[in-house]
């Protein structure tokens, strides 16, 4: 027999209707969270590996820099109520230790993302495991072109100027200044060195101009010094000079180009123009260098007053004083940590890895801190693009003069 029911019945049942759509929103929330690995009502976990140590040590500050604004932001409360708890893993810029550390943060820490981890070579060694386990691998150190592939590797997006764009843009750079170039290559001997070369070459192919490429010499990140291979480019009778190196390479090239008397045209990659490389290689030796700029830069007059690199100042000088007022490499760092923060302050109470990636994959329009005015990630699902808009820049001596007129590819 079918019970009716009561009034009383119905009252209660309208009643709870009623208090349901009128609780306050974190009654609502709480009952909806949703967590993945990493996260928990009172936890976040994150990681990243970068060269701690090792031929790519340099770069260690990023993963520094970072643990000190997530401190940082845990004093202040966390993100959404939660403590983040980062972990920046030594890989050595090693594909084996790589894979070791990657695997470590995945199956033992279990975070629920990696961000801002760095080398073309040493993240193509997990970036199929990472996707297979549905893992963000988000905001890399590197621009290698194969990391805009959302259809078959959708949890991987990388976090600078992707190479292709940039050698296209200074490519187009040579042939308008400098129609008849003869140039003389030096590039990393991987994927992060051929990435930048081919479509430089393609670019002045399909100019169908006299600009060519007559030499080429190569490089290991394991290689003491690059002095050999500078003697024989400038020697070559080249009158421009395509530096595609990183780290202390870049340092010694600019030095060395110097010494040996060598006035090139020389266009160096955005990742390599930061202040504690130039400063290595002597600023005074980078002075005429032209490179594709996209990000301020601190320890100069000219950006001291800007809100951003105040609060990172104010960051640095706080909780990790023996980094160098100037590295614009923690600065960098800074970016993508406030980044990071940001994509996972939007994913509110839904802390799982395809949330995460939804975040990250629609930030079209966010402008980090270290960028330029005007320049914002340009993310959407179906492109992993990072930023369209770049700019042509001329290093003086003692700063960088960025032109007024913003190219893409």
């Amino acid at each position: 027999m079918t019970k009716n029911p009561s009034r009383r019945d119905v009252s209660a049942a309208a009643l709870a209707t009623v208090a349901a759509s009128v609780l306050p929103a974190p009654f609502v929330w709480a009952a909806e969270k949703k967590y993945d690995s990493g996260a928990s009502d009172t936890e976040i976990k994150i990681g990243q590996t970068v060269p701690h140590s090792g031929p790519g040590s340099l770069y260690g500050v990023l993963g520094r820099i970072g643990e000190a604004y997530f401190q940082m932001l845990n004093e202040k409360g966390g993100i959404n109520g939660r403590k983040i708890k980062f972990l920046t893993m030594d890989d050595a810029y090693s594909a084996p230790k790589c894979v070791e550390a990657t695997r470590r943060l995945v199956e033992q820490e279990e975070v629920l993302a990696l961000y801002g981890s760095l080398g073309t070579a040493p993240q193509t060694a997990v970036h199929k495991y990472l996707n297979s386990k549905g893992v963000p691998q988000l905001l890399l150190n590197t621009g290698a072109s194969k990391w805009n592939n959302p259809k078959e590797f959708k949890w991987t997006m990388a976090g600078l100027p992707l190479y292709p764009t940039e050698a296209r843009i200074l490519a187009r750079h040579v042939v308008a200044v400098k129609p008849n170039a003869k140039i003389g290559i030096l590039y990393q001997n991987d994927d992060f060195g051929r990435d930048f070369l081919g479509p430089f070459k393609k670019v002045l192919a399909d100019a169908g101009g006299t600009a060519s490429v007559i030499m080429e010499q190569t490089y290991d990140l394991t290689d003491p010094t690059v002095d050999s291979q500078l003697i024989n480019l400038s020697k070559s009778g080249a009158d421009v000079f395509y530096n595609i190196t990183t780290g202390k390479a870049t340092s010694q090239s600019i030095r060395k180009v110097a010494e040996l008397g060598w006035k090139p045209l020389q266009l160096l990659s955005a990742g390599s123009t930061g202040r504690s490389i130039l400063n290595a290689a002597g600023l005074e030796n980078a002075a005429g260098i032209v490179a594709i700029r996209y990000n301020k830069e601190v320890g100069l007059p000219k950006w001291e007053k800007d809100p951003d690199v105040m609060a990172f100042e104010e960051l640095r000088k706080k909780y990790t004083p023996a980094i160098d007022q100037d590295n614009t490499i923690a600065f960098a760092g800074y970016g993508q940590a406030v980044t990071m923060g940001e994509i996972l302050r939007r994913c509110g109470d839904e802390l799982t890895r395809a949330n995460v990636l939804k975040q990250a994959s629609t930030l079209k329009g966010f402008h980090s801190p270290y960028f330029l005015d005007g320049v914002t990630y340009d993310y959407t699902p179906d492109d992993y693009t990072p930023m369209k808009t770049l700019f042509i820049s001329i290093f003086s001596g003692k700063d960088w003069d960025i032109s007024d007129k913003p190219m893409s590819e």
